[in-house]
């Protein structure tokens, strides 16, 4: 049994680990203008986790809230209402691009949401640097999720 549960603890640690990666990647993707990215799935958990120094930490709430609205599979009415929080900031709803969200906030840069069919990969942009760029690398680790059953 203790070798049965600590090659089960190995293998989630080894699965967090692979999907921290995603995170460099996407920051590569965006030419540096994502400084915090993660992914979360459509169950509620969070893919990449706090080890990963550039994750995005949502709170538990925040995972619920954003998980909750986009299940309907791209309808931000409520959104567009009451804006998205992340870490604990509330940013203003811009607009639905194809299937994207994008929000702003002056002074704390922008979010980009992007959805896969298993999970939704989330991208910030640190202030004064590029949201286009960001909504690129996003897009790239979402496409690439969705195409690898994700």
């Amino acid at each position: 049994f203790f070798l049965l549960q600590t090659l089960s603890n190995t293998l989630k640690k080894q699965n967090a680990m692979s999907w921290n990666q995603y995170i460099d990647n996407l920051i590569a993707q965006s030419s540096d203008n994502c400084d915090k990215a993660c992914i979360i799935g459509f169950d509620g958990s969070q893919w990449t986790t706090k080890d990963h120094p550039s994750n995005l930490n949502l709170s538990a709430q925040e995972i619920a809230t954003i998980t909750r609205i986009l299940k309907n599979r791209n309808d931000p009415t409520e959104f567009q209402s009451n804006g998205i929080t992340v870490e604990g900031t509330k940013y203003t709803f811009l607009r639905q691009q194809e299937n994207m969200i994008l929000g702003k906030k002056k002074d704390h840069g922008a979010v980009t949401f992007q959805l896969a069919d298993k999970c939704i990969v989330i991208g910030h942009t640190k202030e004064g640097s590029q949201q286009g760029n960001v909504n690129k690398g996003v897009s790239t680790v979402a496409t690439y999720l969705k195409e690898a059953g994700y």
